[in-house]
């Protein structure tokens, strides 16, 4: 097997101190963040002159990682509708496991998240719910009921 684990997911944002209050509120951590550029960045995601500031978004547990990402040059394009809907093709959200989603999304709703539809359930197992924080980041919630 070649795969060891998944690193992280890399979201690209135009204000990167948003996206890091609402990830942090989320229960992450923020573990580092610096600027890149350079030859090597350029290399890597195949754009030229690259200068960027990235933070390092950790779980709680230590296990997953959100790479949000603030593009100075080349500046950043969109290539979707800002809210684009759920069955839109490519990566359209991440899912984060919650203990009281009801909390969370209280919480949330202070750095501007919004619900998307509404918080169902699912059988006796999970409420779950998307919402849509900074930049149009599509969020799921999932809280497992006891």
């Amino acid at each position: 097997m070649t795969l060891k684990r998944m690193d992280n997911v890399l979201i690209v944002v135009d204000d990167l101190d948003a996206a890091k209050a609402f990830f942090v509120e989320l229960g992450m951590e923020l573990e580092g963040e610096m600027p890149v550029e350079g030859p090597w960045v350029d290399l890597v995601v195949g754009l030229e002159n690259v200068r960027a500031e990235i933070a390092m978004m950790r779980t709680p547990d230590g296990h997953g990682r959100v790479e949000l990402t603030k593009f100075h040059a080349p500046t950043a394009i969109r290539a979707e509708p800002k809210n684009a809907p759920a069955n839109t093709l490519g990566i359209r959200r991440i899912m984060f496991a919650v203990d009281d989603i009801d909390d969370v999304l209280a919480r949330l709703r202070a750095h501007g998240a919004e619900l998307v539809g509404e918080v169902a359930q699912y059988e006796n197992m999970y409420r779950l719910c998307f919402i849509r924080g900074p930049e149009g980041i599509l969020v799921g919630l999932a809280e497992q009921l006891r």
